[in-house]
């Protein structure tokens, strides 16, 4: 059987810790060899507010209640999401990742785009030697013209949209189908955080936001990545009548093994998407189950 080889690349702060530490967990009780990779080869620091969740209560501006959380508590990574990433702060190859300039498509059999949202992600959503390595593995097809798998959940969809194809000079995201975190989740996140949470810091879930002349969402993840889809409707999000659909859009309950309930995951051949967080067991497992079905098991 082929030992299917996974890499992962993560930006050198700020990513979520959920959406690479679940996914990393499930790839390797899979059997699959993961490597990581950052911009300059040093190890890689998931946002410390969705591991703490200091910060994110209306009081946490203020050093010496900062510590005391609330809301905080409910709004960082929840006990799967920590404690798979309490294991993945123990992998030699986590801790130890390859620099994005060293990589190529001959090396993997396929690779990972995790998300997060702090400013900390742009570096890594603009890195251009990334989205080269990503248009690669779109690009190099076998003989049956399928590309290499691809899976991008979150923020990580912005990488893919980003990535421009040698062959078509058109974004390799350009006639497939995705979803990615959609402009609702995204403003819900948006409007706790500018109202409530972190007022202080009202832009803290937006990545990119609007200059005063722009309409609210133009710069959001599901607005930039429909103008790089050959439609609109190539974006694709949970259906209206869809079972348990209050559940999988409200932004409150998040998948397990087992439930996968909440969860809304897309493919399109072998690229695989998902929108948040809350979708990571299920985006992964499915993932799992499409590079085995490829490679014919590890």
């Amino acid at each position: 059987m082929k030992l299917i080889k996974i890499i992962i690349p993560i930006p050198s702060r700020d990513f979520d810790p959920t959406e690479v530490a679940v996914s990393w967990q499930i790839f390797r009780a899979a059997g699959y060899e993961i490597d990581f990779a950052t911009a300059d080869g040093k190890r890689g620091c998931a946002d410390p507010m969705m591991i703490s969740g200091e910060g994110l209560d209306p009081w946490g501006w203020i050093p010496g209640l900062r510590k005391i959380r609330c809301i905080g508590l409910f709004l960082r990574a929840d006990r799967f999401g920590l404690q798979a990433y309490r294991e993945l702060q123990q992998d030699r190859q986590f801790l130890q990742p390859r620099r994005f300039s060293d990589l190529s498509v001959s090396q993997y059999d396929a690779i990972l785009l995790p998300g997060g949202h702090a400013k900390g992600m742009r570096p890594y959503l603009e890195d251009p030697t990334l989205q080269e390595l990503v248009a690669d593995f779109f690009d190099t097809v076998d003989q049956t013209h399928q590309h290499k798998p691809v899976a991008a959940i979150c923020h990580g969809v912005l990488i893919a949209a980003r990535s421009v194809s040698k062959k078509t000079h058109q974004s390799v995201l350009h006639g497939r189908k995705t979803t990615a975190l959609t402009w609702k989740l995204e403003r819900r996140a948006w409007y706790l955080s500018k109202y409530l949470v972190r007022y202080w810091d009202a832009n803290y879930y937006r990545t990119y936001y609007e200059s005063k002349n722009e309409p609210a969402g133009f710069w959001g993840v599901e607005q930039e990545i429909k103008r790089a889809l050959a439609g609109a409707g190539d974006f694709l999000d949970v259906p209206k009548g869809t079972p348990d659909y209050f559940k999988k859009t409200g932004g409150i309950a998040r998948d397990r093994i087992g439930n996968s309930r909440p969860a809304w995951v897309v493919r399109d051949g072998n690229y695989l998407s998902a929108r948040w967080p809350g979708d990571v067991h299920t985006f992964a497992l499915q993932f799992v189950d499409l590079l085995n079905r490829y490679y014919g098991g590890c």
